[in-house]
This record gives C-alpha cells, structure tokens and sequence, in this order.
C-alpha cells in the first residue's frame, strides 16, 4: 500500500482541509504559529475510504441500505439502521497495512511524550464542520484501544442525527469520509472555549470565555451553565465575570471519562485565574 495515510500536525496546514478534515488542518496551522497545541497527528478522509472499502464493510452497507423495506424517514427504521450499519463497521478488522501505519505512529508520539501508553483523544474531523454531529472518545490508552475508538469515530457517521442529515440533503447514505485526530490527552485541571468576538453582538473590541473544571465537554455540551468572563481585547483586562452554577464536571479515568458532581467549594470558585485568563487571551489574539 504506497499511499500515505497518517499526517503529523506539523506537516498539515489550512490548505489541507480536504485532506484531513478541517480540525486537523486547523490543528496544523495552528502548529505552525507555534501556538501550544498537543502532539498528535491526522489519519486522513482517504484512510476512512479504504477502511470501508478494503474491509467490504462500504458493499455490506450498500447492500442492507438496498434491502431496506421501509423509509428511512421513520424514526424507529432510522435507529435500527443505524445501530446495523455501526455494528458493521465497528466488527471489521482494521486492515493490516492501515493498522501498522496507526500503531507505527502512535508509538512515536509515546517516544515523543516519553510515556509507554500515553493516553490520547479520538476527535472526528470532517472536511465541512459539523458541530456536534460525529463522536468523540477521550483518555483512549493503548494500542488495542486506540484502534477500535477510531473505528467506533469513523461508525459515528452512521449515527442517526447524521444518516437523518444526510437523508434530508440528499447526500450518499452509505458513507460520509471524516478524518481523525488523534492527540495527546490534556488531563485539564479547568476547560472551555474562547471568542475573539462576542458571538451574540459581534463586539470585536471584547474576548468571551466560558469555562469549568476538568475537561471541556461539560462546556461545549452547552448541559449546564459555566464560569463567563468578558475581556477587553485590546488591554486583557476583566471587563466582567459571572460564576456558573458548575453543579457537573467531567472527569479522567484511569481509562476513559466519567461524570463528577462538583463539590461546594469548587462551585463557589471561579475555574480560571486571572493570569491565566491573560495568557488565554494572548493566545487567542494570536490565533485570530
């Protein structure tokens, strides 16, 4: 197999969007301002192409999609497909020269973190975004963990909101080519997301920040209310904070992520300080 089907986020860019998916192109770029972004690297759209098709598991999908009796419009019929086409591509073995390519890589980023089994996160990475709408697997750990989480990322796509997506555009049901970002886990004290523009008013003069402890599903997952903070952008200073009721924080296993309730304390704390609300800042102007 001579094509090339694992990329380091060093050597991706944003002119790399349809190779890799737009994350993993904008992980690059954002490699390439120096910007503190984890090691890791891409496995590309083509690899999740040859997957399906080296593996059979693309005809056995076009195959039960043909047979299929009903319309997909119907909610039950959506579901069940999705669980039948998932359970194909999640009980393929992945293909020998793909998998040395993977395990070859991510034995490499362990020299890198020099860690026997650093532990890392499976992210989707489409070529359009789609927020929300493929999954994600965090605190991955080892070698035969890896490689199913990449697969259960590339099943995903079979989910029902993105087979009922695909139905309603009149896009192919049988494949949706993502790439996947694997990088090294942040086993973060305190997590969220950073505007460089208020997304309501589009204020550029202000940097918005929303927040909470441990990692920063609890936050993009929009289930409970953040720590808010608002700074002035060109100077850094805090124009205004608010404390989120932060009564839930997402948590690293020893393997895996589980769902903490916060202690009293800690919902009574503002997640940030006000150095590292600055440094944040900073690296966001950057970043714009």
């Amino acid at each position: 197999m001579a094509e090339k089907y694992i990329y380091w986020f060093e050597e991706l860019g944003k002119e790399h969007n349809d190779l890799v998916g737009k994350k993993c192109a904008n992980l690059g770029e954002m490699s390439k301002l120096g910007l503190p972004v984890p090691p890791g690297f891409a496995i590309s759209i083509d690899g999740y192409k040859y997957f399906l098709e080296e593996t059979n598991a693309l005809k056995e999908i076009k195959s039960y999609l043909k047979e299929l009796k009903r319309g997909i419009e119907n909610l039950d019929v959506l579901n069940e497909a999705s669980s039948e086409i998932r359970q194909i591509v999640e009980s393929k073995e992945m293909p020998e020269p793909l998998k040395k390519m993977i395990l070859s890589s991510y034995e490499k980023l362990c020299h890198r973190c020099e860690m026997n089994d650093v532990a890392v996160a499976t992210r989707s990475a489409g070529p359009v975004s789609h927020p929300g709408q493929y999954e994600t697997y965090l605190n991955v750990k080892g070698k035969i963990d890896l490689l199913e989480k990449v697969k259960k990322v590339w099943a995903s796509t079979f989910n029902p909101r993105s087979l009922a997506f695909r139905h309603r555009k009149g896009f192919p049901l049988e494949s949706d080519p993502i790439g996947v970002a694997v990088l090294k886990m942040v086993k973060a004290r305190s997590a969220g997301v950073v505007f460089t523009a208020d997304p309501n008013t589009g204020d550029t003069s202000k940097i918005i920040l929303e927040a909470n402890w441990g990692l920063g599903e609890s936050v993009v997952s929009g289930e409970l209310m953040p720590d808010k903070y608002i700074l002035e952008k060109q100077s850094l200073e805090i124009y205004e904070k608010r404390l989120g009721t932060k009564h839930r924080y997402i948590a690293c296993k020893d393997i895996g992520i589980c769902e903490e309730e916060t202690p009293s304390f800690m919902k009574d704390s503002f997640c940030l300080k006000e150095e590292e609300l600055k440094e944040i800042g900073k690296l966001a102007k950057t970043l714009e």
